[in-house]
């Protein structure tokens, strides 16, 4: 089968033994699969991936002088069955899964390894237990986008929301935009959205932001200040301490950039008491002033992923038309495309998610 693959640092076409599912695995063919950020950030920092593995006891890093084909934001069909499974879809059926495949030595990720062939293959294998079936008719490269919307609900869980906060989301690309969705879901408003390109700024209006910011023309935290004034009700109700302090709502800010010197940026731009969810992957080395989250007592959360309840439950608003997934794909390459569509992503105004099709 054919196959584009991470190798020598490099996206090449080669042809690939087709896998044979193992108990139970189910074979499935990749009708779409989305092109991540963090397969950007993987192509270009693979060995960086490598090194950090080693705080992970039992995770299996990446052997770079292997092969390794991505894919982990993907709709397949099913084809055949491996043993010990159920059968419980018949072929044809388009499923989803999570990028994960259950073994006897515990789940291993798909898309980041040696072994477990991602979706940018025209074949690759899932476990029967983590099938979801594509409910609604829904379109595969719709459906593909279940994984980065997923990724958005759960930052969005993890903010821990109580209700009067204002959010800024620095960042407007597929993960900013699943976030700013996420945040409508929750009926938070009103939402401010930061991106310096035009058309991300578009489509974070269309997805649910309320306010748009671009950073070369407004500050961010300045916007965001005006429209996160208390009410006199609200400024009477604060205890007298508080009172001596900007009559501001609670904030809550989504970093979805990931890049260095972003968590700085916002540790500067923060108002005291903020709560910062880090939702972009920096790949490189960082440094940030602690002072100055001492200073203002800002809260700083880290997330990653999803849990199986949350990928189910964004595979459901998709399909139910809550989230405009079609919105956020530009484009849709077959196998051939990819390492083009890679270097096309770093040009925000032309793109913002492209979808590979390995069937094409």
């Amino acid at each position: 089968m054919r196959a584009a693959i991470f190798r020598s640092g490099e996206i090449v076409v080669d042809e690939m033994p087709e896998p044979k599912p193992g108990a139970g695995m189910v074979l499935v063919k990749s009708l779409a699969c989305g092109i991540c950020g963090s397969d950007l950030h993987a192509r270009k920092h693979a060995h960086r991936m490598v090194e950090l593995a080693k705080h992970f006891p039992g995770r299996k890093p990446m052997d770079l002088s292997r092969d390794v084909v991505f894919g982990h934001e993907f709709c397949c069909e099913v084809l055949d069955y491996g043993p010990g499974t159920t059968s419980k879809f018949k072929p044809g059926t388009r499923v989803c899964s999570l990028p994960a495949l259950l073994t006897a030595d515990g789940p291993q990720g798909i898309g980041y390894s040696n072994d477990n062939i991602g979706a940018y293959a025209e074949r690759m294998l899932l476990s029967e237990a983590l099938l979801l079936e594509v409910p609604n008719g829904l379109a595969a490269e719709h459906a593909a986008l279940t994984e980065p919307l997923a990724v958005g609900v759960h930052a969005v869980a993890k903010a821990n929301i109580r209700g009067g906060e204002v959010p800024l989301v620095i960042g407007c690309g597929p993960v900013g935009l699943a976030v700013i969705a996420a945040l409508k879901i929750r009926g938070l408003h009103p939402i401010v959205a930061a991106d310096y390109s035009p058309a991300r700024r578009a489509l974070a209006e269309k997805l649910g932001a309320d306010v748009v910011v671009d950073p070369a023309r407004s500050q961010p935290y300045a916007t965001w200040a005006e429209h996160a004034q208390m009410s006199p009700e609200e400024k009477a109700a604060r205890p007298p301490l508080q009172a001596l302090l900007p009559a501001l709502k609670p904030a809550l800010i989504f970093e979805c950039v990931g890049v260095p010197g972003l968590i700085q940026q916002v540790f500067e731009g923060a108002p005291r008491d903020a709560r910062i969810v880090v939702v972009g992957v920096c790949m490189e080395t960082d440094r940030s002033e602690p002072m100055l989250g001492i200073l203002k007592e800002l809260n700083v959360q880290y997330v990653l992923g999803y849990t199986p309840e949350e990928f189910a439950y964004s595979l459901r608003l998709v399909a139910e038309g809550q989230v405009d997934a079609a919105s956020m794909v530009t484009a849709s390459v077959g196998i051939d495309g990819v390492a083009k569509a890679f270097a096309d992503l770093a040009n925000p105004e032309a793109h913002t998610k492209i979808i590979v099709e390995p069937w094409r």
